[in-house]
């Protein structure tokens, strides 16, 4: 589920957004507006509905992990929520309320908050087990109807165009330069 590194970088971009945000730096609304649409379609419309069509039933009908399956889905129809209010706070006219710009700020730490811990609990636990429910010759063919879900929505180079998209925000908000992240000292 490489989508997941999509996830992550959009993470980022929201985090430096809340740092702007707090205290008072230069942001486009557009780059914020356009991560939240990355999320919208690539995110929440593809990677989730594959997760909520293909992944999550097979767990529940196999009574594994069905709890955390529930938290999952709960938490996919909150991120949807936080979505549509944040694509709603990134227009011209909220952007120069105040108290819009603290409930877009409030929408990004939600998000965040919520998806780290989503992210890293389907990763180290879901997805791991997956192996365990089903087949091996069913988990190859899940990927490959993944494979041709990406290719039918995004076109062939569609992994590659968000990440090109993503990497364009970054690069906006100058946080693309990988090295800066790296401790001195």
């Amino acid at each position: 589920m490489r989508e997941h590194g999509v996830l992550n970088r959009i993470l980022l971009i929201y985090d430096e957004g809340l740092r702007r945000l707090k205290d008072g730096s230069e942001l486009n609304p557009e780059v914020l507006s356009k991560a939240a649409g990355i999320i919208h379609h690539f995110i929440e419309d593809y990677h989730e509905k594959l997760e909520e069509d293909y992944l999550f039933p097979r767990f529940e009908k196999a009574g594994k992990l069905v709890e955390l399956v529930r938290v999952l889905r709960l938490q996919h129809q909150a991120g949807r929520r936080v979505t549509a209010e944040i694509e709603s706070l990134t227009n011209l006219k909220a952007w120069r309320d105040a108290d819009q710009r603290s409930r877009l700020a409030n929408a990004l730490r939600q998000f965040v908050q919520m998806y780290r811990p989503h992210e890293a609990r389907e990763d180290t636990v879901l997805f791991p087990a997956l192996r365990a429910v089903v087949s091996p010759h069913e988990y190859a063919a899940l990927g490959e109807q993944f494979e041709d879900k990406e290719h039918e929505l995004f076109g062939a180079d569609g992994f590659e165009r968000k990440v090109a998209e993503v990497a364009a925000l970054e690069q906006q908000l100058d946080i693309y330069d990988l090295a800066q992240f790296t401790p001195r000292g």
